[in-house]
């Protein structure tokens, strides 16, 4: 639970001076704005406080608060004093949680283990932070995190956990131990399985009344010792024998912070018994109980793993015109790092799922990444007060528009051109979209295949490309005359299947013509609907038009 308190804490102290600009706002706006999600962040705090529900992710959450930190310098706007005080119960804990401080990365840990000896790295369990308190060998008290200084009491609650000792001997006999209450899991990938709101999972079965049959699920992972034997070797001797095994086997000494790398990837992707969201590095040695402070524990640092999801803030809106009519929406972001890839747009589909979605500029969502590194929405997580949605473009493009030039076709037809040149068609190498606009503003463009046309001074003298490459071009345009047939359907967006067309073997356009609906649902792949289609593009009057000009620029498919 000290994610929601120490980290969160922390990570603004950082994210407030990364943000890259603030808002621009009048001053009423921002103190709305402002006022709006610092009351959603105490809803959210609370049910998870007292509810145990955790409504949004802990990353969410984290990245929120910085938000709000950030909006707060940007204007100058104290923070509220009515934030409800966290949680700290009525049972003091014998001995303060420190929490553990985030660092950002490799670099940032190595400057903190210079000069360190003695160092250990441990995965960092997902749980919930507990307080047990031996006396006499008997488990006496159990004491929630709560804020640090005191908790609740759930002691009953953890003697009916059947994992943890009631009882222990010697140097444990009178002992405080410090650690997470953790989801006991079988061969958990943290790579590949991730998360699963375990942290939500523990936290409601410790919150709701009566002894829930997942008892039987949780363990106690110990990260501390307070005044234990002086060196963390020692305590982790003891406490395997007291029947806290985890935390001798997930143990290791580290020299570097390679060390610590080479661990934190290697767990990751391993099997483990518990859920885990990054790793922590700790000193051998700890100073006495006493003087243990939240957010002091300065002989203890986390690197966390990268999370699977961001959260960042919708810039503009943008609209893409596809060769075929389809459009789709385009998110501009606000620049946000995940995994290797950094993200500044992310394709939202289709017109009806942005509005399904209701995303305006101003808003903040949540993205990672899909197969093959692929930006991907996972959903809006705040809406801005001032929303003014972007108008998308008219409706009206279809399989049959833009086949010549004109202003509001711009987008369309310059889909069809860099379609055309790709390898599935036309092959057109060297020539992708900023050359298609190039050459388009330059010569303007009629129809479709208007660039058969150029002449080699023509091509040559276009800004921005040189002689040698104009002849190049000129060069491979004159060589689409003699491509095969099948790859000139491909440039038309002919909507026969590659199986039909496979079936056919037809050699020109002329052969194709003369097919009705009945003959194309002969072939495979072609249903009535789908033989319809192909018909209507056919015999359309624009593709007629451009077919009979293709024949008479001697292109062998039409003649």
């Amino acid at each position: 639970m000290w994610k929601r308190v120490g980290a969160a804490i922390f990570l603004l102290l950082w994210s407030a001076f990364s943000m890259a600009t603030c808002p621009v706002w009048s001053p009423a706006r921002a103190q709305d704005e402002v006022e709006r999600l610092q009351q959603q962040l105490n809803k959210w705090n609370e049910a998870y406080w007292k509810q145990g529900a955790s409504e949004v992710s802990d990353d969410v959450y984290d990245r929120l608060s910085a938000r709000l930190a950030n909006w707060q310098r940007c204007f100058a706007i104290e923070p509220a004093n009515d934030s409800p005080a966290l949680p700290g119960g009525n049972v003091k804990h014998p001995v303060a949680h420190t929490g553990v401080r985030k660092l950002v990365d490799k670099f940032a840990l190595q400057q903190w283990m210079a000069g360190k000896q003695d160092l250990w790295v441990q995965p960092k369990v997902d749980g919930v932070a507990v307080t047990l308190v031996y006396r006499n060998g008997e488990l006496a008290q159990a004491i929630s995190r709560g804020n640090g200084l005191a908790g609740e009491d759930w002691t009953a609650k953890v003697r009916a956990i059947p994992s943890i000792p009631k009882t222990v001997t010697g140097v444990l006999a009178n002992s405080v131990l410090q650690g997470e209450l953790f989801l006991r899991r079988e061969h958990h990938i943290q790579k590949q399985d991730g998360g699963l709101s375990a942290r939500a999972k523990v936290a409601g079965v410790m919150l709701r009344r009566g002894d829930p049959a997942m008892l039987n699920d949780l363990a106690f992972f110990v990260w501390a010792w307070p005044d234990g034997p002086s060196t963390l070797a020692q305590r982790l001797v003891a406490l395997s024998k007291a029947g806290f095994d985890e935390v001798q086997h997930y143990s290791v000494p580290v020299n570097t912070a390679q060390d610590v790398e080479r661990l934190r990837s290697r767990w990751f992707t391993s099997s483990l018994p518990f859920v885990t969201d990054g790793v922590v590095v700790r000193t051998g040695s700890e100073p006495a109980g006493k003087n243990w402070l939240p957010g002091q524990g300065d002989w203890v640092v986390a690197w966390k793993y990268a999370p699977v999801e961001e959260v960042t803030a919708v810039k503009d809106i943008q609209f893409a015109v596809g060769r075929t009519g389809k459009i789709s929406v385009v998110a501009l972001l606000e620049p946000v790092q995940l995994d290797d890839k950094r993200v500044q747009r992310v394709n939202v589909g289709s017109i009806r799922r942005w509005q399904a979605l209701d995303i305006a500029p101003g808003d903040h969502i949540a993205v990672s990444l899909a197969g093959q590194g692929i930006p991907r929405i996972e959903r809006v997580v705040w809406r801005s007060l001032v929303r003014e949605k972007t108008v998308p473009p008219a409706l009206g493009f279809t399989p049959l528009s833009c086949f010549y030039a004109t202003p509001e076709c711009y987008e369309q037809f310059i889909a069809r051109l860099v379609w055309l040149s790709s390898a599935r068609a036309l092959g057109i190498e060297g020539l992708g979209e900023s050359g298609w606009r190039l050459l388009h503003q330059t010569h303007h463009f009629e129809h479709l295949f208007s660039w058969l046309t150029l002449t080699k001074e023509q091509l040559q003298a276009t800004p921005g490309i040189s002689p040698a490459r104009g002849l190049q071009l000129w060069h491979r345009f004159s060589l689409t005359r003699d491509t095969p047939f099948t790859r000139w359907l491909h440039a038309l967006s002919t909507p026969v299947p590659q199986a039909a067309i496979k079936a056919a073997g037809d050699t020109s356009w002329r052969q194709m013509q003369r097919r009705d609906e009945l003959a194309w649902q002969q072939l495979p792949a072609v249903g009535a609907e789908k033989a319809r289609q192909i018909v209507a593009f056919i015999h359309a009057p624009a593709i007629e038009q451009l077919a009979t000009w293709l024949g008479k620029q001697g292109v062998k498919a039409f003649q």
